[in-house]
C-alpha cells in the first residue's frame, strides 16, 4: 500500500522553552508596577509557600496569585501592556535555539502550537507576533471587558496539556492520517507532552522519556 503523508505538527511549550525564564512574573510586575506586584504576592504568600513545599497544586497557588492580581484587569488594558512586554521585555528573553526551531518548522510549511500554562492576556499577542496556527494555554475569565481573576480553562499544566492537544487535534485533523507530532519542552510539567511526540527535544536535547 502507498505511504500515507502524515502532517506534522510542531509543539512548543513557551516559558523556558520558547524563552529563557518564566513570563508570567515579569508580566505581572511589567502590568501593576512594582508595588502593585509586591502586594500581589504578599498575598499570595501563603499559597505560594505550600505549593513550594509540595502541600498545594500547582493550579490552586497559580489561581490565587492570577486572582489577587489581574482581578478588575480591564481588557483594554491588558492588551496594551501585553503589547509593551512583547515589544519590551521579550526580545531579550527568546531562546535562540527554539527560535530556530519553530522558524524552520514554518518554513516547511508544517503547522506549529503554541501549548502553555501561561494565560492567554498576553500570550495572544505573542501568538500573533511569532505568527503560529494555535495557541492553547490557560484561559482567563472576561465580565464586562474586564478580567475576573478566575482562570476559564484548567491551568494549561501537566497532562492539561495533553487533553487540549488532543482535542485540538480532533476538532482540526478529523480525517487526516494521524499527525507526526514534534514537542518541544523544558520541565518535567512537559513531559506527558513530550511522551505523545513522535520526536521530541527537552532542553534542546532529544528526548527518549
Amino acid at each position: 500500500m502507498p505511504e500515507v503523508n502524515r502532517p506534522v505538527i510542531a509543539v512548543f511549550d513557551f516559558d523556558g522553552t520558547l524563552t529563557r525564564r518564566d513570563t508570567l512574573l515579569p508580566f505581572l510586575v511589567r502590568s501593576l508596577g512594582w508595588p502593585k506586584f509586591l502586594w500581589a504576592m504578599l498575598l499570595s504568600s501563603p499559597w505560594l509557600a505550600a505549593y513550594a513545599l509540595r502541600l498545594m497544586s500547582n493550579h490552586r497557588a497559580k489561581a490565587r496569585l492570577l486572582k489577587v492580581s489581574l482581578a478588575g484587569l480591564s481588557e483594554a488594558q491588558a492588551q496594551q501592556q501585553a503589547q509593551r512586554f512583547v515589544a519590551h521585555d521579550l526580545p531579550t528573553q527568546w531562546h535562540a535555539w527554539a527560535m530556530a526551531q519553530l522558524r524552520e518548522h514554518q518554513r516547511l510549511g508544517r503547522t506549529c502550537v503554541i501549548v502553555s500554562a501561561s494565560p492567554d492576556l498576553y500570550l495572544s499577542t505573542v501568538a500573533s507576533k511569532l505568527g503560529v496556527n494555535a495557541l492553547l494555554c490557560t484561559e482567563m475569565t472576561l465580565h464586562d471587558g474586564h478580567y475576573t481573576g478566575e482562570m476559564a480553562t484548567p491551568n494549561c499544566h501537566g497532562e492539561q496539556k495533553v487533553i487540549r492537544l488532543q482535542t485540538w487535534l480532533r476538532e482540526n485533523f478529523p480525517n487526516e492520517a494521524p499527525p507526526e507530532i514534534h514537542a518541544y519542552g523544558d520541565t518535567p510539567g512537559d513531559f506527558p507532552l513530550l511522551r505523545m511526540a513522535d520526536r521530541a527535544w527537552y532542553r534542546a536535547q532529544p528526548w527518549t522519556g
